[in-house]
């Protein structure tokens, strides 16, 4: 996973850590929507399986593009990160 989003870009950041599908992409979804067109969502996740859900969700939309998905670690964990902009009404 490799992004050439920065934190600079990002506009807000969301952490859905210790919490598992569905709640990554609706929270993300809810998140996207109080967010500008232009603005970029960082999404904060420990669930493996929001690296595919929340690609497929944003596939699935016009209005949403995913920008990057790195990973780091904390805490001993496994954190995924997410950038989502928002390019839509």
């Amino acid at each position: 996973m490799a992004t050439d989003t920065t934190p600079d870009d990002v506009t807000e950041t969301i952490d859905v850590t210790g919490e598992s599908c569905p709640m990554p992409v609706v929270r993300t979804k809810q998140a996207v929507d109080d967010i500008a067109v232009g603005d970029v969502l960082e999404v904060l996740a420990t669930d493996s399986g929001s690296v595919s859900d929340i690609d497929g969700w944003a596939d699935s939309l016009e209005t949403v593009e995913l920008l990057a998905q790195t990973e780091s670690t904390a805490d001993g964990q496994t954190v995924y990160h997410h950038f989502v902009e928002r390019v839509g009404e």
